[in-house]
């Protein structure tokens, strides 16, 4: 918590009435698409983030063009704005590319406040969703739904994580032809693709980079924190559905992260991996961008201890794939922080320690010094860790399988320590196939994957 962030808060609100999304363009040619945005900080401060797109030989030409591309390039504009305007939060945003309706205000509105929720919370702000913003559109020109070009195509978001992985493969083994879309490639999201067998040119990538002056902004003590990135995946998912001709974008969202982060609110770190923005996303992306394509999560039906069950059984893929954010960037599981003790723990009921071990270099679950997150795992404080991982629920059942499955071994230090606590007496009661064996009906998922889920978990 920081305390000064409030007092900071108002002051920049002072200093900077204004945050303006200025323009935006898009550049085509044989070799890439180029997008790149302008937003400023009451005319201070200027931000322009840019996107590359490599063209791919599964790109659709006759989607390619300026006009066709502009409504979800103006979109894309329309979440990235949001890193950029929490430096120091201005009442008023102004929108001068295009004209948005106030149906559209207020969608954006609710996205930006519930997505900021972490944002918020962490820094001690204390705001309300009607007085939050206020969103002002000044640009004059109307933006019409485009005719694409669409073909039986799936896009698939890989980030290198289990559940993208299990995505890609049961779509892949049903017949589906599957585009795996990958933003700022990294080595694992790579090699899951090619160990899913997907060549370079069956897959789309994008190359996002954010504007070093907000680094800058943020190393000179402007706010910082948590925006609703899969928001911004979702409309890029559009943008290659677009580009590739893709009829159908399918996400890897669990029913799991509908649990809020902070206990009793509305405090959500996977916000935007929420079923009610998934709702929320495909009503505004059907009236406003185009009723062809179909958003949904193909795991919404399923929770996290499902989804590791049926990705255990992908031994290829386990030396591969990668969910430590810490560890990202050298493509190593640091073993120190909540996603990667929790994926230990939810993974443990279907691999074998050995397997596991071997895959994140020791046994997390006998390192004293990870007590302090394993509390917040299961639901010993108020709020769970900021990541995207399952419900307190789902890790408290994973824990009691692998201590029915350890039975007369030796026993790691903090299921040893779990033993003395509430939750063992009262979980370890309970029937671990009441989670194996359920179906989260609220969801999207089309009528003709249903039965191939639910085998799946069977």
């Amino acid at each position: 918590m920081k305390p000064d962030n409030f007092f900071k808060f108002n002051n920049f609100r002072r200093e900077f009435p204004e945050f303006i999304y200025e323009n935006y363009s898009v550049l085509i040619d044989n070799e890439a698409i180029k997008i790149s945005f302008t937003f400023s900080l009451s005319d201070k401060y200027f931000f322009k983030p840019t996107i590359n797109i490599p063209v791919k030989k599964i790109f659709f030409p006759e989607n390619m063009t300026v006009d066709i591309l502009r409504p979800l390039v103006f979109n894309i504009g329309m979440i990235e704005l949001i890193s950029y305007w929490k430096a120091a939060c201005p009442p008023r945003i102004l929108i001068r590319p295009h004209h948005i309706s106030s149906e559209q205000i207020k969608w954006w509105k609710k996205l930006y406040f519930l997505g900021l929720g972490e944002f918020f919370y962490r820094n001690d702000i204390i705001v309300n969703q009607e007085d939050f913003v206020d969103i002002i559109s000044e640009g004059k020109d109307k933006l019409e739904e485009q005719q694409f070009n669409l073909a039986e195509r799936m896009i698939v978001p890989v980030g290198g994580g289990k559940d993208s992985i299990v995505t890609m493969q049961l779509l892949a083994q049903s017949g589906e032809h599957v585009i795996p879309f990958v933003l700022n490639p990294g080595v694992a999201s790579r090699d899951c693709i090619k160990t899913g067998k997907f060549s370079g040119d069956g897959v789309i990538e994008f190359y996002r980079t954010l504007d070093p002056a907000l680094l800058k902004l943020n190393d000179q003590g402007y706010l910082n924190g948590h925006t609703p990135f899969s928001a911004l995946l979702a409309f890029m998912s559009g943008l290659a559905a677009v580009l590739t001709g893709a009829s159908g974008i399918a996400l890897s969202n669990e029913s799991s992260a509908n649990e809020a982060t902070v206990r009793d609110t509305k405090v959500n770190h996977q916000y935007s991996k929420t079923f009610e923005f998934e709702s929320d996303f495909r009503t505004y992306f059907h009236k406003f961008i185009s009723t062809k394509i179909n958003y949904f999560s193909f795991l919404r039906p399923l929770n996290e201890l499902q989804i590791a069950g049926i990705f255990s059984k992908y031994p290829e893929f386990h030396r591969h794939f990668m969910s430590c954010n810490v560890g990202s960037k050298t493509d190593t599981w640091c073993g120190r922080c909540p996603k990667c003790l929790f994926t230990f723990i939810i993974l443990a009921p279907f691999i074998t320690m050995d397997d596991l071990i071997s895959v994140f270099g020791e046994d997390l679950l006998d390192n004293a010094e990870l007590k302090p997150v394993f509390d917040q795992l299961i639901g010993l404080t108020e709020e769970k860790p900021f990541e995207c991982i399952g419900t307190i629920d789902e890790v408290n059942i994973a824990i009691c399988m692998i201590l029915n499955q350890l039975r007369n071994e030796k026993i790691p230090f903090l299921l040893e320590y779990y033993q003395g606590l509430d939750q063992f007496k009262v979980y370890c009661k309970s029937d671990p196939q009441t989670l194996l064996r359920s179906y989260n009906n609220k969801n999207f998922l089309p009528d003709r994957y249903v039965e191939m889920l639910k085998s799946a978990i069977l």
